[in-house]
């Protein structure tokens, strides 16, 4: 049986784990030290683990004198150097929540969604030095549906992680590796995104806002927009069939009851969850930038 090294952060990374851990042995755990539930985990089941930024050589000083054969990297947090990389006897792997090439770097199911995606998926791939960039292993394709969630897709990415590490483990052990080189030409990266970035523009198309919202939804930070000086979080819109006259501008309120109705540019959206409490809207009143 193979022996294992898991860097993994998260509740992805901590269901991935636990299912790793009831058929194989692993030696060793790196996590951050936001991630408890993983670090009670290991503790729980006397995996060595360390928890906090593995820069510096910190991550490898720990791990150094583990023996492992597979070192695989589910969600984590950290880029991962060299020398954790070279550890492994027979491959250090990564995977990634998105259909490689494309969607490199942080929360790719949000940016998916936000660029109205119909198709997501997971990609196994070999960790090298460049971000996300390492030959793919194997791939799994999941749907994006109309109404899925930043969160709904991350409940689908969890039924498809296990499996993937599964495979590939059974691939190495089988010594049955068919390795596809990414094609640059088709790459596209993405950042890190912070709860400042969710601010709507009543400016873009309501295909476009409804992407925006549910792709931040509870549990994230949320979608928001100002009225009256207030930050307004909305969770869920739909398109309404409201009319507007030509008087009316981009983010203004055209109907309260029995749900508040918003004029976008190319029609009207309802805002059926907002999550912000305790808030008396007015017809002809505007959402944005210029209520703060």
């Amino acid at each position: 049986m193979l022996t294992l090294g898991v860097l993994c952060s998260g509740r992805l990374g901590l269901d991935t784990l636990s299912k790793i851990a009831k058929e194989h042995i692993i030696h060793f755990v790196l996590t951050d030290s936001n991630s408890i539930e993983i670090i009670d985990f290991s503790i729980k089941n006397s995996i060595p683990f360390y928890a906090g930024n593995p820069r510096k050589g910190k991550g490898y000083d720990f791990i150094k004198n583990f023996n492992v054969d597979v070192i695989a990297s589910i969600n984590y947090l950290f880029l991962i150097k060299e020398d954790i990389i070279r550890h492994s006897n027979l491959l250090t792997f990564n995977i990634h929540g998105s259909l490689l090439p494309k969607y490199r770097g942080r929360t790719p199911h949000v940016w998916a969604i936000i660029n109205g995606e119909t198709k997501a998926g997971v990609t196994a791939h070999i960790i090298d030095s460049g971000c996300d960039t390492g030959k793919i292993i194997h791939q799994i394709e999941i749907p994006i549906e109309v109404e899925d969630t930043g969160a709904v897709m991350l409940e689908k990415y969890a039924n498809a992680y296990y499996p993937l590490v599964k495979k590939v483990i059974k691939n190495v052990t089988d010594n049955r590796m068919n390795l596809k080189v990414q094609n640059e030409n088709e790459a596209t990266y993405f950042g890190k995104r912070t709860p400042e970035d969710g601010e709507i523009n009543w400016n873009w198309t309501k295909e476009d806002v409804h992407n925006w919202v549910r792709a931040q939804a509870n549990p994230y930070p949320g979608a928001f927009t100002f009225y009256k000086n207030q930050k307004i979080i909305i969770d869920r819109v739909s398109f309404s069939n409201e009319r507007t006259s030509k008087s009316q501008v981009n983010g203004e309120i055209v109907k309260i009851e029995p749900k508040v109705i918003v004029k976008i540019k190319n029609g009207t959206l309802s805002l059926d969850v907002i999550r912000t409490e305790n808030c008396t809207f007015a017809i002809g009143n505007i959402f944005g930038n210029e209520n703060r």
